[in-house]
């Protein structure tokens, strides 16, 4: 059985697994439908996409015809913008064939610019609040790529009362002092507020070796057995965590084996083992610090 929590202060109990829907985009309708078959055979009760995740929500709206009233369900908009924030919500609630989500995020808001954009008047801070207050989404979050992302969201928290925020997590990472200590800077804080934390690119192997994003994960992901279960403990084992899966839905079952299984932290010394062997490598550096 997969671990489960409070979701922040949503009044959510959710699967601390949460189905990262970003793995339809590029599906059939038959293959989406089989892979929610999965999601919902495993008990998963919490759902996250995005109107940028190509043909993402369209492929859920079948499955939710049938399954809305038994998962959180989380979308999110990249326009900075008020009045296109709103419509980019109304069409995601137009594809997926609901009335309101559980929460709609700010997608990827660490650039200074955007940031300002979305937070000034008129911007889409302020219109997801109205669209929130209007019954069109139950919660508000932020989420985010990249080096300076922890230090955005506690730029973020400061300025609004997010329910959840959303950054990559794992070790390779975290082996970052400063990206470290960021992290547990906004760790702190959210635990503080309750605000629930969702995790990305646990099980990030590194970049294509030949740049090439078009796969189903634009990073090459860890494809065997036991680090990926190494990789996910290494998330799960602190329960302040939820873990985004992977966008490579082929992977989904490894993962929810880990997660089902014991999930006290691997060692340091395991993990550095994994890096020397399987040649992780970090997404995020002084050179590209906020790549996808």
């Amino acid at each position: 059985m997969l671990p489960v929590a409070d979701f922040g202060s949503t009044g959510h109990t959710s699967t601390r697994v949460i189905f990262g829907a970003a793995a339809l985009g590029a599906m059939s309708q038959s293959r989406a439908d089989a892979t929610l078959q999965q999601v919902a055979d495993a008990g998963i009760n919490h759902i996250d996409t995005a109107a940028g995740y190509g043909a993402s929500e369209d492929r859920l709206k079948p499955w939710l015809a049938d399954h809305r009233s038994s998962v959180f369900l989380a979308t999110k908009t990249g326009e900075r913008g008020g009045a296109a924030a709103r419509a980019q919500l109304e069409t995601s609630l137009e594809r997926m064939g609901v009335d309101h989500v559980d929460l709609i995020q700010l997608h990827n808001l660490v650039d200074p610019d955007e940031w300002e954009t979305a937070f000034a008047p008129g911007g889409a801070a302020e219109a997801l609040v109205a669209a929130r207050d209007e019954g069109l989404a139950a919660h508000i979050g932020v989420t985010g790529h990249g080096l300076p992302v922890a230090g955005m969201h506690l730029r973020s928290l400061e300025r609004y009362d997010f329910a959840s925020v959303l950054l990559p997590i794992n070790f390779i990472l975290m082996d970052n002092p400063a990206y470290r200590s960021d992290v547990e800077q906004l760790l702190a804080l959210c635990a503080d507020r309750k605000v629930a934390v969702q995790t990305i690119k646990s099980i990030a192997r590194g970049r294509w070796a030949d740049g090439d994003t078009s796969r189903f994960s634009w990073y090459e992901p860890l494809t065997e057995a036991a680090p990926i279960a190494r990789a996910v403990r290494y998330v799960l084992a602190n329960e302040q965590l939820f873990l985004n899966t992977s966008s490579d839905a082929r992977l989904l079952p490894l993962l929810l084996e880990a997660a089902e299984g014991d999930l006290s932290a691997p060692s340091d010394d395991e993990m550095r083992s994994d890096v020397a062997d399987l040649g992780i490598t970090p997404l995020f550096d002084e050179a590209s610090p906020a790549a996808i």
